[in-house]
């Protein structure tokens, strides 16, 4: 719209100098028309529009007034100047209200058509239906353009409201899943080794005087559970593996070592029973991604520990099975049991806590299932099947 408004301020500079060679007031001519281009172009250098109320600043509107009374001073003078209204037209609309910049049009339309008709020799009805029309089709276009430009910014707002919404939301759900990480973490390692810690001490100083040799056995078991502790800590940290995965061990390897030291740690902390843990192999082994094995080590710790506190079994039974499609990890045992679906949970606290929530999150995932199985009196069952087709 700027070039239109200069080829047409030329055109008409040039079509006045070509009819009406050494008119007197061809200097006002030129002296006007170098004025009103200087003036136009100055319009992007005078800052903002509007104001912060939306309305047209003062100094916006002494410029709009001052190139209007120029160019209304070039149409009296010579009236072929008067189609340059047209960029005028849109320089208006931009600048003035919607009510002002209407009268303004209409303004500069009807000097556009008494300009026409000053120049034609004879009435032509062209002349007088003209520029009303060419003025509604441009305030139109303006009109459409600025609601597409209004409907465009308010798509980008909304877009960028959204990334901002996203990214809030991205952060905070990174934050929940560090924090239910470490939360399970905790629970499956150490205060599991915490608790084991403080019943093979509770032991020891029951011991002490009466069996010395049994009591420092307790001690030594206790500082070894504390530096197993120590290390899984330094590893969960850093989002490692489990430290009996560590080395390339393999998930059987580490279940037998758990198994193992469950056994041990039960039976030293002078339970009323010792409790036996056995271990079976079921298929072909296979290797598994190493989140598909963090995570059934922990499920099996966290089981293991329960068994251990909270169950009074003397056997359980730890059973990885290789399907080919899937992994299967059960926990049996022989205690008290249980009844899953009670939400006020036995006095034993087996629902409670982080224990079982943690272990249902793991499985959930890895786009796994967590099934328990038990009744008070029967022992529990506790299954994790994992899809190795979707595990990460």
């Amino acid at each position: 719209m700027h070039t239109a408004f200069f080829l047409l301020l030329a055109a008409s500079l040039a079509r006045f100098l070509l009819r009406h060679p050494g008119e007197p007031r061809t200097p006002w001519i030129i002296a006007l028309s170098i004025a009103l281009g200087l003036l136009y172009v100055l319009g992007p250098a005078l800052g903002p529009r509007t104001d912060g109320e939306r309305r047209p600043t003062a100094r916006r509107l002494l410029w709009l007034g001052a190139v209007v009374a120029i160019w209304v001073v070039l149409v009296l003078l010579a009236p072929s100047f008067a189609w340059c209204a047209v960029p005028l037209f849109y320089t208006g609309l931009r600048t003035l209200p919607a009510g002002a910049a209407s009268l303004l049009v209409g303004v500069l339309t009807a000097f556009v058509v008494v300009a026409q008709l000053r120049l034609s020799t004879a009435f032509d009805p062209n002349l007088l239906l003209a520029p009303p029309a060419v003025a509604a089709l441009a305030t139109a276009v303006f009109v459409h353009m600025e609601r597409q430009a209004a409907r465009q910014r308010a798509l980008i707002d909304d877009l960028l409201r959204t990334r901002r919404e996203l990214a809030a939301t991205e952060r905070r759900e990174g934050t929940l899943a560090e924090r239910q990480r470490l939360s399970m973490e905790i629970h499956d390692t150490l205060a599991q080794g915490l608790s084991s810690q403080q019943m093979l001490l509770q032991a020891a100083e029951r011991t002490w005087d009466a069996a010395p040799g049994t009591a420092r056995g307790h001690v030594r078991t206790a500082t070894e559970i504390t530096a197993r502790n120590l290390a899984e800590a330094r590893r969960f940290v850093h989002d490692l593996a489990p430290a009996d995965l560590a080395d390339g061990a393999s998930l059987p390897e580490a279940l037998r070592g758990l198994a193992t030291r469950t056994g041990e740690s039960a039976s030293g902390a002078g339970a009323a029973a010792p409790l036996r843990v056995r271990l079976h192999l079921d298929g072909t082994p296979a290797p598994l991604p190493d989140r598909v094995q963090s995570a059934l080590l922990r499920i099996a710790q966290g089981a293991l520990a329960n068994v251990r506190e909270h169950a009074g079994a003397t056997t359980a039974a730890v059973t990885l099975t290789y399907l080919g499609d899937q992994v299967v990890l059960d926990i049996a045992d022989d205690g008290r049991g249980f009844t899953p679906t009670d939400p006020a949970a036995p006095a034993t606290g087996r629902e409670r806590g982080h224990g079982l929530p943690a272990m249902h999150a793991r499985v959930r995932q890895l786009g796994g299932t967590l099934t328990i199985e038990s009744a008070p009196g029967e022992g529990t069952v506790l299954s994790a099947a994992v899809p190795l087709e979707h595990a990460p």
